[in-house]
């Protein structure tokens, strides 16, 4: 162990430390100083507030030095650490050991609880230490789907002309990596990579940023400043959310992009600047035009080339590489020596989830199953509520692929209760005691009721679901039974250590047969 780095043997233990606070299906970071205490709770004055209803107003302190020591402040729901157990017996189990106004040491990488609450502290990621806007295409992009591979293909190709590009997608598909890969194989590639978000910046700031001012322009500015035009002369400029750009910067763009010459507040000038123009938007920026929040001509500027960004629910292929890309870098941050596997029920909710906040959504709930996983593999316990319970395709999007049955005309899967099977899919057996079917002998086209009355088939699909939905019961079931063994049969403990109210915890200790508590002696 490094001095001074609590828990440190790699080249990373000089990285900043980090807690991450995984609360419900959120997932939020705070930083840590070098040394020192820091407290953790529900109150104002804490130096990490921890918004749940499980963790006390001053839960516990967090002290860091040579070692690190989570310390107890007699919380009501108590502070919980791993104790030591046998390999064989961490396949998935976790066992806790309640503190009680007492510390315990903990290294970086291992969790403890503060109620409902699981905290982890990890290292920050450090960045490049030289030249961080150079804009380099990583090189683990995944590239997988048909559509995608034709798409970096296309995105090649243009990155060899100095031609402006429009990037087009939902939120969190990607453009930003796009846009850094077209930097990257472009002539430019040595020259400067800038970028920014035009929904970041009010309007009071926003043309001072882009374009810059000369010394004494307004009150306060004691110097002269370029703006990000000019300082991406010789590279590229990557205006994120363009649709977000005021009316009125839109035409000092265009006259930007049309004369390639920039003027600085308060400047008499113009300065000549050589960039190349990369613009991304989740918006229909033709719709924006008819109702008059975007011009035509800046449009049609930035529009040299436009490249779409098919969403996560139609590039399938790539949610288990990319799940498993996010685990490791998640747990190298945590300083977890190797990362568990996903396992096979997982990677089904992760399949059969519609992922309307696309790459990024998938990323956090990773960073969040890397935080929750206590075997050696991830499980769907291990996810957000919702991803088992939403996994269906979302409204007016693509359906997933079908296991067995083709997708109708439409372009959606009928759902299981249909009693029509789809097209393409397998056929009823033949109806029994003279009914027939549409189209038997001697039938006149019409259906009969024992017909239309046949029960579908179940798909793999439908199957599948269903053993994920009892599997997550008996998951669910075991929670409700540790909650109970650690507040010593207190229901209503047990209740705000689970983060749901003491009715559905009644209703839960029913639906299961689990038996009654008694209440005991801690």
């Amino acid at each position: 162990m490094d001095e001074g780095s609590p828990g440190g043997d790699g080249r990373e233990s000089c990285a900043p430390l980090r807690l991450a606070i995984v609360a419900g299906s959120t997932i939020a970071f705070a930083p840590l100083p070098p040394r020192g205490s820091v407290v953790l709770g529900r109150e104002d004055g804490c130096d990490v507030r921890i918004d749940d209803r499980s963790v006390s107003r001053r839960h516990a302190a967090l002290h860091v030095g040579p070692s690190l020591r989570v310390e107890d402040l007699g919380s009501a729901n108590g502070t919980f650490v791993g104790e030591q157990q046998l390999p064989a017996l961490t396949a998935r189990t976790h066992r806790l050991r309640r503190l009680s106004r007492e510390s315990a040491e903990i290294v970086v990488g291992e969790r403890f609880n503060l109620g409902a609450t699981t905290v982890v502290v990890g290292r920050a990621p450090v960045g490049p230490a030289v030249e961080p806007d150079r804009g380099h295409a990583p090189e683990d992009v995944v590239v997988r789907a048909p559509a995608m591979v034709a798409l970096y293909e296309q995105a090649a190709r243009a990155a060899r002309s100095p031609i402006s590009v429009l990037i087009l997608g939902e939120t969190g598909v990607g453009k930003e990596v796009l846009a850094r890969t077209l930097h990257a194989r472009s002539p430019r590639a040595s020259g400067p990579y800038v970028e920014l978000h035009c929904a970041a910046l009010p309007p009071s700031l926003l043309e001072g940023e882009l374009f810059g001012h000369e010394k004494s322009a307004f009150t306060g500015a004691s110097q002269a400043r370029p703006g990000l035009i000019e300082s991406a002369d010789g590279g590229t400029l990557f205006l994120d959310e363009i649709g977000e750009l005021p009316l009125a910067f839109q035409v000092k763009l265009l006259r930007v992009l049309e004369d390639r010459k920039v003027l600085r507040l308060g400047g008499r000038t113009p300065r000549r600047v050589d960039l190349r123009f990369v613009a991304a938007t989740n918006r229909d920026l033709e719709a924006e035009i008819a109702r008059g929040a975007f011009r035509q001509d800046l449009y049609f500027r930035l529009n040299g080339i436009s490249l779409v960004v098919p969403p996560l629910r139609e590039r399938r292929d790539e949610i288990a590489p990319l799940a498993r890309k996010f685990l490791e870098e998640a747990c190298r941050h945590l300083d977890q020596r190797s990362a568990p596997r996903i396992s096979p029920e997982a990677l089904g909710v992760l399949e059969a989830y519609s992922w309307p906040g696309n790459v990024r959504e998938l990323r956090n709930v990773i960073e969040r199953a890397a935080v929750l996983c206590a075997g050696e593999s991830v499980l769907p316990g291990d996810f957000p509520p919702h991803l088992v319970c939403g996994a269906a395709p979302p409204r007016g999007g693509s359906a997933p692929p079908p296991s067995s049955a083709a997708p109708s005309r439409g372009g959606s899967v009928p759902p299981p209760s249909s009693a029509a099977p789809p097209r393409g899919g397998s056929v009823p057996p033949p109806a029994s005691d003279g009914a027939r079917t549409r189209g038997g002998p001697g039938g006149d086209g019409a259906e009969t009721p024992a017909a239309a009355a046949e029960p579908p088939t179940p798909t793999p699909r439908a199957e599948a679901m269903a053993k994920l939905r009892l599997e997550m019961k008996v998951l669910e079931r075991q929670r409700v039974i540790e909650a109970l063994e650690q507040s010593a049969g207190n229901q209503t403990r047990a209740a705000k250590l689970l983060g749901i109210s003491l009715r559905t915890l009644i209703n839960r200790i029913d639906e299961y047969g689990i038996p009654r508590p008694r209440k005991r002696t801690p």
